[in-house]
């Protein structure tokens, strides 16, 4: 940030100009930001890979029922037998549940199981464009006609319809429920770190603020742009948006705090800071916001619908903490601080703190303290071997046992496993007899309906063998697509949810074999401009490699050994990965614009001890807030969202206290001027003199009176 700007935006009178505007900016957005729900997107394609051929079917269903239609299983249970009451309540129920808003279509069945103990009806629900919004009322209501009646067997609802109930439980709140989990992490957080009463204030409010103008820019993109929201990014805008926007905060501050002992004036040291700070703080959020808008590459719509809602909260986040955030601070001044008050003049404890003693032992034996970090971490990634992030079950994917999941159970046990969630072909009706005998013919394939036609195309419904969310399954998908592909003139698509959970997987590998190596080469990319140099770029892109590596591996252990978790959701490596790299890449930005700034008054290894005194601890502590706010993402009851912030929670902690401390310390210390190759750092080598300037640093600007406040 240049020094002219800086002053603008917290000059003594340019300061109030700042503030009106983000209250004008506040007024507009508030309104737009609570419509945001409004137009999320949960409905089925929402979530699938666009070209997949499960969403074609998706599309070409849409002739028969609504896209966004889903079974409900609904499965009646008596172990004793089901008494010939029973089987006159059910068949009632049958003409019953049609009544009920949100069901299309005839009810199928009731059917009952070979030993006589279970029946089952299947009744069709149109969630509509909010998609599992209206589930869990609409599966309440057929779960009451069920279960009505003075002696009624055991009752469960299912399928996919029981399913998205389900998840829309799990989501109900989340919006809230992160808020004010993050809310109570960054302001514990922030209150150790500052051991201040009242400074944790101005970040917080600062990142409320980016946060509601954040969802108020993107609900307007999602109304009328045509940006994808949903759910899940909904939920990760909230922690984004705090996570990283204190991180800049602590940094910022830490700057304001060593400039204020450096300056009598608090607005030229927050101009300073500003000055200093600020383009290092720009280049991590634009590091930040260019590996997240990677993510639009992806075929899953999920994933490709993430990196623009991200990107723009980490923007705005940034936006707010670099002219908000200073504004306020001048505003209020120095008290803010209390009871520990950087006075003009005062000791710098950073020189002799932790990270300084640290620092010191690093530099006896640097080399040493490198390699042995590196097997270490190294050792930690062949934990790897034992990540399988194949997908989950449905019954996988909750932390409990909801009850779908209690209810595909008791269907398993008296149907064939894939009933209620069928596999869906439809191709041309001149082609409908072979389609159908194609498709009935393919092992594992219990039934096939009879062909229903409309518009020129013939619509067929396949029971599996196989649980729907099986491996087994996946595999007779796949040859029910080589089979009915292979009838001529039927230009069959398959779909169907063990379809679109197989399309999904291979999405998700796409989409990683993709993304993570375009993220590497932006990264670097972006080191190599901002520190000027090709070696520091390398040796910072590998160590963040070594770092996601060692995350996953202890992660992969403690999901297996610690949590029992069945596996990952298949997305789980490449969001950890960017959210790791993209995030992580921060603290690498912090420390070595700090160390080139250093090297250029005393040469790299000093420079490097020197930074590393002054930002190990305001790194460290914007670890911890990092990895706090992801971590409360494990209070949602998905496993997916906890082993993600899991892994980002530890692997963000390694990284700050081991990585970029230690390992990138030590490195720096061995390698030395040569990290600047082939810039004038490197030409210059070690003995570098102090560049001129244009008044001694502290002296105050001429003209300028002394501030103490």
């Amino acid at each position: 940030m240049s020094r002219p700007i800086a002053h603008y935006v917290v000059g003594r009178r340019t300061k109030y100009v700042v503030l009106l505007f983000w209250i004008v900016v506040v007024a507009v957005a508030a309104p737009l930001a609570g419509k945001l729900t409004g137009v999320e997107k949960n409905e089925a394609k929402s979530w699938l890979p666009g070209k997949a051929e499960s969403t074609q079917t998706l599309d070409l269903q849409a002739s028969f029922a609504s896209e966004n239609a889903l079974p409900a299983v609904i499965v009646y249970e008596r172990t004793a037998g089901l008494s010939p009451d029973d089987r006159t309540k059910i068949a009632a129920d049958a003409g019953r549940l049609p009544t009920v808003a949100g069901v299309v279509g005839k009810v199928v069945g009731p059917t009952f199981s070979p030993d006589g103990q279970a029946a089952q009806l299947v009744a069709t629900i149109d969630l509509g464009r909010n998609g599992w919004q209206k589930a869990p009322e609409t599966v309440q209501k057929l779960r009451d006609i069920a279960s009505s009646g003075p002696s009624a067997p055991a009752v469960y609802v299912t399928g996919p319809a029981g399913s998205a109930a389900d998840s829309a439980d799990a989501f109900a709140g989340i919006d809230s429920k992160l808020l004010f989990s993050t809310l109570a992490v960054v302001i514990v957080i922030l209150l150790l770190t500052y051991r201040s009463p009242a400074l944790w204030l101005l970040p917080v409010i600062s990142a409320g603020v980016a946060l509601m103008v954040a969802e108020a820019v993107i609900y307007l993109l999602a109304a009328h742009a045509g940006v994808t929201v949903n759910a899940q990014s909904a939920g990760i805008l909230i922690v984004l948006v705090f996570g990283a926007g204190t991180d800049y905060a602590l940094l910022l501050v830490a700057r304001y705090r060593e400039e204020l002992r450096k300056h009598p004036d608090r607005h030229e040291a927050m101009a300073v800071a500003l000055h200093r700070a600020g383009p290092a703080i720009i280049a991590s959020a634009s590091t930040v916001v260019i590996g997240l808008l990677c993510l639009v590459v992806a075929e899953t719509n999920s994933t490709k619908g993430l990196g623009p809602v991200a990107a723009i909260g980490v923007a705005v986040g940034l936006l707010a903490m670099l002219t908000l955030l200073p504004a306020l601070l001048v505003l209020v001044g120095r008290w803010m601080f209390w009871p520990v008050r950087p006075h003009h003049g005062s000791a710098e404890p950073t020189a002799a703190g932790v990270w300084a003693r640290i620092g010191r032992r690093i530099a006896r034996r640097p080399r040493t303290v490198w390699v042995v970090t590196a097997l270490i971490l190294g050792v930690f990634s062949l934990g790897m071997i034992q990540l399988d992030a194949h997908g989950l079950t449905n019954a996988e994917s909750f932390r409990g046992t909801p009850s779908s999941v209690v209810g595909e159970a008791a269907l398993a046990r008296h149907f064939p496993a894939g009933a209620g969630s069928p596999v869906v072909v439809i191709g041309n009706q001149a082609a409908a007899g072979p389609l159908r005998s194609a498709f009935a013919a393919t092992p594992g394939v219990a039934s096939v309906t009879p062909p229903a036609a409309r518009n020129g195309k013939v619509y067929l419904e396949g029971t599996l063998r196989a649980t729907p969310d099986s491996s087994a399954a996946y595999a007779v998908v796949d040859q029910v697509r080589a089979i009915v592909h292979a009838v001529p003139g039927g230009d069959a698509k398959v779909g169907g949810n063990s379809a679109i959970n197989l399309d999904v997987q291979r999405a998700a590998r796409h989409d990683r074999n993709l993304i993570i190596p375009l993220v590497l080469v932006v990264v670097l990319a972006i080191l190599a401009m901002l520190l000027r140099a090709v070696v520091a770029p390398l040796i910072l892109v590998a160590t963040v490699v070594l770092s996601f590596g060692a995350a996953l591996g202890v992660s992969a252990l403690v999901f297996t050994h610690v949590l029992d978790y069945a596996g990952a959701d298949t997305s789980f490596p490449l969001f950890v990965f960017v959210f790791l790299v993209a995030l992580g890449i921060d603290y690498n930005i912090f420390l070595m614009t700090r160390v080139r700034e250093e090297a250029a008054r005393q040469g790299t290894r000093p420079g490097a001890l020197t930074a590393l005194a002054a930002t190990g601890g305001v790194i460290t502590s914007a670890g911890v807030v990092l990895a706090g706010t992801f971590a409360v993402l494990a209070t949602l009851p998905l496993t997916a969202f906890a082993e993600i912030g899991f892994a980002v929670a530890f692997g963000v902690l390694l990284d700050t206290i081991v990585v970029r401390s230690v390992l990138v310390t030590a490195l720096t210390l061995d390698v030395g001027s040569r990290m600047w190759w082939p810039s004038t750092l490197d030409r210059r080598g070690e003995a570098l003199p102090a560049p001129a300037l244009r008044r001694p640093v502290g002296a105050p600007p001429v003209g300028q009176p002394r501030d103490e406040r």
